[in-house]
């Protein structure tokens, strides 16, 4: 993100934390005096917790591997490390490396907390203050919407930690995290502006913030058609697009063009710079041992065939998300859905920069929401508030349609509609986070799963497997967690 990387730098080492205890260790670099004196120090600070979602949140080890290892859009690399496909295949147990997104998760949350309770005291421009501390209540209600998605109840923690006593938070109930989410987002609704100039792109904004409210009612409502919640959610949808201030590239591909970084079906993202602060995401997930990225393709996991196939021949979206050949030293490479070879697999290409020289150094940027998403979270949420989709249901739905060169819909009941939709967020969000996230709260994941059986899956999920188990390391460096159900 472009919000001056050198103090992002020099903040980030001084609010570095302990990796235990729910990274709620003092943070003595801060509290000495010799920080958090100026609007320079603040701006850092603020600076610092938005790079904490670069490689600490939207890493390609983290949230990215647990959505696509736990759903059934990839199969990851199965003669790698053995946690891999363990998780794939839902033998998941609490030292599963792969799960531990809690303590990243907690670090940035500490982070918000700290800026927080520093910021106040700072003598600066009151509006500027009001500001940074929205924008950091925007980042921990993303933080503990992350987590409480993925486990459940989670430790409650709003306060700076300046000492080593009283770090051993219990578990509050999930609806107790999620009020504090919605705490923190109206509140920075009501001040965070609706956008900014070319120099600050990447900030929480106004319409970033109703998004994420939309997302959380959306997440609240569940599979339950009665809840009020879709409402809520159809509600802060039609503000984000109300605004008029977001819209579709006509060209699928140019969400994802590095010139368009921050454009205007951006409604927030991490940004990255080539080579300078990239991210791994085209080699990570490239094809396995391929020349055409720096360092070779790593093959972390290939595109399972269901999502494979659940795109059709006309959709102009499959080109871009999916690669099924490339061409090094004149000579053109196909690749396969079922062989078993990894180094002939379909792989994601979405968010490879094919500029980099470096590996890991991809500048595209991460979509944490797009314009798309939310017109799509509008017609579900009213076609679950009214009954049956409506004008504006299937306005919504067909924008992103026919923009992926689909026939626009029409004539669908209820049922239909929902899962039209639901086919829709998969097609187009794939590879940003969302999979696992809408299965689960739509009540899909087991079955999902138990379909995609290629490669010899066999996955032995559980309902209780709805949540990840506490990582192991948080267990043992507090008393008063209580594990999930089933592990």
């Amino acid at each position: 993100m472009k919000i001056k990387y050198s103090l992002i730098v020099a903040a980030t080492l001084a609010i570095a934390a302990c990796e235990h205890k729910l990274d709620l260790a003092p943070q003595s670099n801060l509290t000495d005096g010799t920080f958090y004196r100026t609007a320079g120090d603040a701006e850092a600070a603020v600076g610092a917790c938005y790079a904490h979602l670069t490689a600490n949140v939207y890493g390609t080890d983290g949230l990215m591997f647990i959505d696509l290892a736990t759903t059934d859009d990839a199969v990851p690399f199965l003669t790698g490390v053995a946690d891999r496909p363990a998780l794939w295949r839902y033998d998941i147990n609490p030292s599963n490396t792969f799960i531990n997104v809690w303590g990243n998760g907690f670090s940035g949350i500490n982070k918000s907390n700290t800026v927080i309770a520093r910021i106040a005291g700072i003598e600066m421009e009151e509006s500027l203050k009001k500001r940074y501390i929205a924008e950091v209540k925007f980042l921990r209600a993303l933080n503990y919407f992350n987590l409480v998605r993925l486990y459940g109840g989670l430790p409650l923690v709003t306060k700076e930690s300046t000492s080593l006593t009283g770090l051993d938070v219990p578990k509050a109930d999930e609806s107790e995290i999620y009020a504090l989410i919605e705490e923190d987002l109206l509140e920075a609704e009501q001040v965070l502006p609706v956008s900014y100039p070319a120099s600050e792109t990447g900030r929480a904004t106004k319409g970033a913030v109703k998004a994420l409210l939309a997302k959380v009612y959306l997440t609240r409502a569940g599979s339950d058609s009665s809840s009020p919640y879709w409402s809520k959610a159809a509600a802060k949808s039609k503000e984000v697009i109300d605004q008029g201030i977001y819209g579709l590239w006509e060209d699928f591909g140019e969400v994802f063009s590095l010139a368009n970084r921050g454009g205007k079906e951006s409604v927030f993202e991490v940004q990255y710079i080539t080579d300078v602060r990239g991210n791994g995401y085209g080699g990570a997930y490239g094809i396995r041992s391929a020349p055409i990225y720096p360092g070779g393709g790593a093959g972390i996991a290939r595109v399972s065939e269901g999502l494979f196939n659940a795109y059709s021949e006309e959709d102009k979206r499959k080109p871009v998300t999916l690669i099924t050949s490339y061409t090094h030293n004149d000579i053109t490479v196909d690749l396969s859905i079922s062989d078993p070879d990894p180094t002939k697999g379909i792989y994601f290409q979405k968010l490879w920069d094919r500029t980099s020289k470096l590996s890991g150094g991809n500048g595209t940027s991460f979509p944490v929401i797009r314009f798309s998403d939310v017109l799509l979270m509008y017609a579900e949420a009213l076609n679950e508030q009214r009954g049956n989709p409506d004008q504006e249901a299937y306005e919504a739905l067909n924008r992103v349609r026919v923009r992926a060169g689909l026939e626009p819909l029409a004539d669908l009941d209820y049922t239909a509609f929902r899962e039209a939709v639901w086919k829709e967020r998969r097609l187009e969000l794939a590879f940003e986070l969302h999979r696992r996230f809408d299965l689960v709260r739509t009540g899909r994941l087991i079955d999902a799963v138990r379909n995609e059986n290629g490669f010899s899956r066999n996955a032995s999920i559980q309902p209780f497997h709805l949540l990840l188990p506490i990582p192991f390391r948080e267990m043992e460096a507090t008393t008063n967690l209580v594990q999930n159900e089933g592990y």
